[in-house]
């Protein structure tokens, strides 16, 4: 494992807590966790685990009650909203498990389309949007609308529009919730050859266990607790005590 690596990823302590009427709800109960530069992990727990509040914290989407969230070195959860907005353009891809492809737009227009948010000339952009096409196998669908692909092709598109803008990390929420499992296993090997090869952190939540064995290292939460974190690079399985990997 490299610990002597600085993390890319830090969680330390992190509480979210819901009141539902008079009760509170402990979606996340003191997390601590380290990613690092160029491992690919995925978070794996049931419907209402706190898999997906987790993500949303690490992405900055949600606010935490207690606790720090520190990512390529800045603190997530001391910025405000239009710092957030700048932080994830220029450091954070996003896959989606239902696709979110624009469906007027040809393959080549939908990757590009983050670059044009950050007003890169046109010519730069789709050059760039055609070489990630191609790292992800479909050179010969540049031209080709989301309606005249299969599921496969569009979640490819999808993970070329995340990579794009070169992040250095890479969110995906249940991204192949929509693929049968053939597809399914595809998606997850060209996921993990891509961000092997660019050095890219791939942080993924999934409430399938076999999907998760895809990555190198497997956090398992339950009732908001990081209960066992699994080395899949060693065939480890490590307790977890007070917040810390024994």
């Amino acid at each position: 494992m490299e610990n002597k690596a600085k993390p890319v990823i830090q969680v330390k302590n992190l509480y979210k807590i819901y009141r539902v009427g008079s009760t509170k709800v402990h979606a996340l109960d003191g997390v601590d966790f380290s990613i690092y530069k160029g491992e690919f992990c995925s978070i794996v727990g049931t419907s209402g685990s706190g898999k997906s509040t987790l993500l949303n914290m690490l992405a900055g989407l949600e606010k935490p009650t207690k606790g720090e969230i520190i990512i390529a070195g800045e603190h997530m959860e001391k910025k405000n909203e239009n710092q957030l907005v700048k932080f994830r353009r220029e450091h954070i891809g996003f896959i989606f498990q239902s696709f979110n492809l624009m469906p007027t737009l040809n393959a080549m227009e939908n990757v590009a389309l983050p670059l044009t948010f950050q007003g890169m000339d046109k010519k730069i952009r789709e050059k760039k949007a055609r070489e990630v096409l191609k790292l992800v196998g479909l050179s010969k669908y540049i031209d080709h609308r989301p309606t005249q692909m299969s599921g496969g092709q569009q979640q490819r598109v999808g993970v070329a529009r995340a990579l794009v803008v070169t992040p250095e990390i890479v969110f995906a929420d249940e991204p192949t919730g929509n693929l049968d499992s053939n597809t399914s296993a595809e998606v997850m090997q060209l996921m993990r050859k891509v961000v092997q090869e660019q050095q890219q952190t791939l942080v993924m939540v999934t409430h399938d266990n076999h999907l998760a064995s895809f990555a190198d290292r497997i956090f398992h939460i339950k009732d908001g607790k990081i209960v066992q974190i699994q080395d899949n690079r060693q065939n480890v399985k490590t307790g977890i005590y007070e917040g810390e990997e024994v």
